[in-house]
């Protein structure tokens, strides 16, 4: 028995897991930018005090941390020598980490560019001194998102050479007779 996809999306392919789009980061960074330029705008100097270092340190952290498990993991998939196979399920654990850490990083990047621009336009001594951490905090975000990027095109399964020579209805769907 098969389930045909039906328009409303019902069907087998509804959950099913693609690329992260970069539309979506796109949207949701302008998105965080347009939300932090007006905040900072209204409580930069009624509320908010300077800006502390531990986000950019965090994200800068995060980044590189997803930038070896995707080098880590490239080569457990490919199989190169002195390598361990992969689990499959870290590997779907770590595909779930890089969608999550890509949206993260758009809407700090987002947050950390609409502040950023917003700081650049002040020019009291307090936005000055707030440029060099906002900067880094845009930095990091930024590495996030690539890093995270690299770990999902990492995670991918490589194609067979054998795949390519075989039609897509000629594949096999188990052993036993034809």
């Amino acid at each position: 028995m098969t389930q045909a996809k039906s328009p409303g999306g019902e069907g087998p392919d509804r959950f099913r897991m693609g690329p992260t789009r970069l539309s979506t980061l796109v949207v949701a960074g302008l998105a965080a930018a347009a939300v932090a330029w007006l905040l900072i705008s209204t409580l930069y100097y009624d509320f908010l005090p300077d800006l502390p270092w531990l986000p950019v340190v965090t994200l800068a952290t995060l980044a590189v941390l997803e930038a070896y498990a995707a080098v880590n993991t490239r080569g457990r998939i490919e199989r190169r020598p002195g390598r361990d196979p992969v689990n499959p399920l870290l590997v779907a654990r770590f595909v779930v980490l890089a969608k999550a850490s890509s949206l993260a990083g758009a809407i700090f990047a987002g947050f950390y560019a609409g502040l950023t621009g917003w700081l650049f336009v002040e020019r009291t001594d307090a936005a000055m001194d707030d440029r060099p951490m906002a900067g880094a905090g845009l930095l990091a975000a930024a590495a996030l998102v690539a890093a995270a990027l690299w770990l999902e095109r990492s995670c991918r399964v490589p194609e067979q050479k054998d795949d390519e020579d075989r039609e897509p209805g000629d594949r096999e769907s188990g052993p036993g007779p034809r």
